[in-house]
């Protein structure tokens, strides 16, 4: 039985929750900590965790006696390298919540702690665990739709004036970013699997159009270059209605995307596309797509589910420390080709001014100033992205 403790029980924390719990035969959920105790007892209550002890900091949780094999960190980003890197220390295992932390520097520190603990580190990228994201990966490695020449990212989600008002959002330091930091990570952690390569080039803009109560981008638009000369699109936004999110995968033979859809050309004589396009191939990429059976658990359960494995089996789980650095390098290049308005080379080592959280609050536009906030919402539903299939 493998015991579980998670640090910050706010909104996010639900959905770690309705994951562990449905795996009661493999997993308890022993301790619950926040810098909120009465939040961290509205959660015990809510899900009759009746064995979980109360918490209002790590530190206790950790010195007081209890024994813990994982534990999962659902706080503010700006806390998730030192909450995890003390527990890795103390040789628990961590999965932690998405963006692994604020600074590459940062990312570097956990990675050295979960090497010289012998623990695993796991980042949540939980939409790795969508059947229609699943599905585009398998297709693209099948290499049905040949070499990927232009990916478009759309990260598309909408958050009213209201969302910026609490205490640690819309700050650079509290928050680290926007929306390229906190609401991208997922579609940008997709497109890093599905290249399995990062760009060498990154070129950005940033923008505040509708949160004046937020010093951090709330739209930013990305242009990434490959070594090879390909390139891709990352859209970042908390200003869309609609919240139309998805990739799309231009390649060499066909257009593949989640949400799923093809389309296959073929030229006539003089270069323009056949009425009837290319329907052979249409066929076999279609009959593929559907070959391909449903992960038996999406979401934050799909991935808990094989994080719990990769502790059970002494693996590495799919979503690794390195793979949650490898997005907030490529983060951290979209921020810094925003900040200096040019392109910035990747990748980005020690030597470069973004290398650390204090270089990027440094550099980092201040688009407004926050002059107010709230210390909780009352409300904690929350939304974690579109991802139906639309087939």
């Amino acid at each position: 039985m493998i015991n579980v403790a998670i640090v910050g029980t706010g909104g996010i924390a639900n959905m770690h929750v309705h994951g562990l719990l449905e795996f009661k035969e493999r997993c308890r959920i022993v301790a619950l900590c926040d810098i909120y105790p009465e939040k961290a007892e509205a959660m015990k209550e809510k899900y009759a965790l009746n064995d979980a002890k109360v918490f209002a900091s790590h530190e206790d949780m950790l010195s007081s006696g209890v024994k813990i094999d994982v534990v999962h960190v659902c706080t503010p980003p700006y806390v998730h390298a030192s909450i995890s890197i003390d527990c890795m220390n103390a040789g628990i295992n961590v999965l932690c919540e998405k963006p692994m932390a604020a600074s590459l520097e940062e990312c570097d520190r956990m990675l050295e702690a979960e090497k010289k603990n012998n623990v695993t580190l796991g980042i949540i990228a939980q939409n790795r665990f969508r059947n229609g994201v699943y599905k585009l990966k398998k297709l693209a490695d099948s290499g049905l739709a040949g070499k990927i020449c232009l990916a478009r990212v759309n990260s598309e989600w909408w958050r009213g004036h209201s969302y910026y008002d609490l205490w640690w959002r819309g700050t650079w330091e509290k928050e680290g970013g926007g929306p390229t930091l906190n609401h991208a990570v997922h579609h940008i952690d997709m497109l890093n699997w599905i290249e399995d390569r990062s760009p060498i080039e990154a070129t950005a803009v940033l923008a505040n159009v509708m949160h004046d109560n937020a010093e951090v981008e709330d739209l930013s638009l990305a242009c990434l270059k490959y070594e090879d000369g390909t390139v891709a699109e990352v859209l970042s936004s908390v200003i869309s209605h609609g919240e139309e999110q998805g990739i799309i995968l231009q390649c060499a033979d066909a257009k593949i995307s989640m949400p799923w859809d093809v389309k296959a050309e073929v030229a006539m004589e003089n270069g323009f596309p056949k009425e009837e396009r290319n329907a052979e191939l249409l066929k076999k990429i279609n009959e593929y797509y559907d070959s391909i059976p449903d992960l038996k658990y999406e979401g934050h359960t799909g991935e808990i589910d094989n994080y719990l494995t990769a502790i059970e089996k002494g693996e590495k789980p799919l979503i690794t420390g390195v793979d949650g650095r490898r997005t907030i390098e490529l983060i951290t290049s979209i921020f810094a080709a925003g900040f200096e308005k040019k392109t910035i080379s990747l990748p980005i080592d020690e030597t470069s001014k973004y290398y650390k959280a204090e270089g990027i609050l440094k550099n980092a536009v201040h688009f407004y100033e926050k002059s107010s906030f709230v210390e909780n919402f009352s409300e904690q539903k929350i939304t974690v992205g579109n991802y139906e299939d639309k087939k």
